[in-house]
């Protein structure tokens, strides 16, 4: 049992509006990833700043409390907003809350540059206010970019196109290197000083509280540019016909944007919806999909551990291992410098390339290949960097970056993307965004396993700790091979007959034998 508008949805040629609503929910996740990385290159700064001590034989630094915190916040937000907006974008619809997300990033990345206070701990406290909020609006755009996009995406092409919109994070943690460099650079040429060895008082810049303000406030940018495009968008056909039970609506709608004409079958979207009418809380939905949703948690939970360990910890291991000068070595700014363009060399020869991989061979390989292979290799080569991380240090630098940036990549030609594309394809319409939602939250609790235990081996720079890290994440990377097991490829098949809303029994969705004789009142 098919309707002709999801029919029309699957098989409809790639066009100008596809093109469209990538750019659109893209957007936001380059904004995503800007907001959430870009506190990494400045991070330093701050200890610097706020907690400056002349005593010390090294500059100052955060304690690891408050940068832990100050990093951390920011996810927290973002598992909290993923949650709510996830499960409301079920309820109310995803048009209806996608701009809210926008104006709270655009709002809070403005509040985060104006953190005000006269003591240090004040700052950090409004920051971490200002952070924590901007987190909850990019939580939101998780699970609702991902679910507009595969319920507008033919099925040819679905995985593609939600890979496309991930992608645009690449671009953003790109853009979160590039600006920090770039406004660092013209600052420390207008504003020089010696480096802290050789004038502790003098080395840190007055001005260097300026720039981090600008850093954070430029987030705000892309969001407010995409505002008024994301309004315009109509609801998607999914949801007006199956969730809001209005056919004709999402036939016209559909019609309107695919420029194909729709029959808009009200009687059979009865009979459809009487067939599918279970909550998420139900035997019904565990017996059919509680062993994907299991599979979608666990495996984004463990990949996040090791994606965001790797970025937040960048600054730590930079100095580590030789990538940039010590930090007595710079002033304030020309650690931001430093930091800031080691961390783009890495986005954009590992992390970018990655991402894009995935787009251009997602529909080829399918999504469960390119996890399970691309989770093997962070393994591998994690392991390899914790094992002979003491040669890496002292003679095989280039080895160093050349391993590490394969993890990169292999993060995002790898499980980094397939865990957003697969829990916006596995799951019915009806639970498709909390499912989303509770899949990239499960996630975002491994990036606060990262953020508040990984990050806090790394921040001293100690060798050992480096070591441990690296080992830990390789283990945690091999965890998640084999949670993979529990996923399913989704390539070439339409929502409906993957998650069995179409009323056909499949290997994807076991049908229970009940399932037709008759409604179920929803509960959730």
């Amino acid at each position: 049992m098919a309707l002709e508008v999801l029919e029309a949805l699957d098989s409809a040629r790639t066009q100008w509006y596809h093109v469209t609503a990538i750019v659109i929910a893209g957007m936001g996740f380059f904004t995503d990833a800007y907001d959430l990385f870009c506190i990494s290159t400045v991070s330093k700064l701050l200890g610097r700043l706020y907690y400056f001590d002349p005593s010390n034989l090294k500059p100052s630094k955060l304690p690891t409390s408050v940068n832990n915190f100050v990093i951390g916040v920011a996810l927290i937000g973002t598992l909290a907003g993923q949650l709510v907006f996830g499960w409301l974008g079920d309820k109310l619809g995803r048009k209806k809350v996608y701009g809210i997300t926008l104006i709270l990033m655009v709002l809070c990345a403005i509040g985060s540059g104006l953190s005000f206070g006269s003591t240090a701990k004040s700052v950090m406290g409004t920051l971490c206010f200002f952070r924590f909020w901007l987190g909850f609006g990019i939580g939101g755009d998780y699970p609702l970019s991902a679910t507009i996009m595969s319920e507008y995406a033919n099925k040819r092409t679905r995985g593609a196109f939600i890979a496309a919109v991930f992608a645009m994070q690449g671009v953003g943690i790109i853009f979160a290197g590039l600006v920090s460099m770039t406004l660092s650079g013209i600052f420390n040429s207008y504003y020089p000083a010696d480096s802290y060895k050789t004038n502790r008082v003098l080395s840190t810049q007055p001005q260097g509280d300026l720039l981090w303000r600008l850093v954070l406030m430029i987030g705000a940018i892309p969001a407010m540019l995409t505002y008024y495009w994301r309004m315009k968008m109509p609801e998607t056909g999914r949801y007006t016909a199956i969730i809001e039970g209005n056919a004709k609506q999402a036939a016209a709608d559909m019609a309107k944007v695919l420029d194909i004409e729709i029959q808009a079958e009200q009687d059979k979207l009865a009979e459809f919806n009487a067939a599918n009418n279970y909550p998420l809380m139900s035997n019904e939905f565990f017996q059919r999909h509680g062993r994907h949703l299991i599979g979608t948690m666990t495996s984004w939970f463990l990949l996040d551990i090791a994606f965001y360990s790797q970025n937040l910890t960048q600054k730590d291991i930079f100095p580590a291992i030789g990538l940039i000068d010590k930090e007595a070595d710079m002033n304030a700014i020309d650690e931001v410098f430093q930091t800031s363009r080691a961390m783009f060399v890495i986005a954009l020869l590992g992390t970018f390339p990655g991402y894009w991989f995935t787009v251009f061979f997602i529909e080829r390989l399918g999504r469960y290949k390119i996890q399970l292979v691309g989770f093997f290799m962070m393994s591998f080569f994690m392991f390899v960097i914790g094992l002979k991380y003491d040669y890496l240090k002292s003679e095989g630098k280039g080895l160093f970056a050349l391993l590490y940036g394969l993890t990169f990549f292999f993060a995002n030609f790898g499980p980094n993307s397939t865990t957003f594309v697969l829990p916006a394809e596995l799951f019915p319409t009806r639970v498709r965004s909390t499912c989303h939602a509770l899949s990239a939250a499960a996630g975002k609790a491994g990036a606060l396993v990262g953020a508040f235990g990984i990050q806090s081996l790394t921040v001293g720079g100690e060798t050992y700790k480096i070591k441990k890290a690296m080992i830990i994440l390789a283990v945690t990377n091999m965890l998640g091979f084999f949670c993979s097991f529990l996923v399913t490829e989704t390539k070439g098949r339409s929502l409906e007959e993957i998650s069995g809303e179409d009323g056909r029994e499949s290997e994807l969705t076991p049908t229970p034998n009940d399932r037709v004789k008759g409604s179920r009142t929803e509960t959730m």
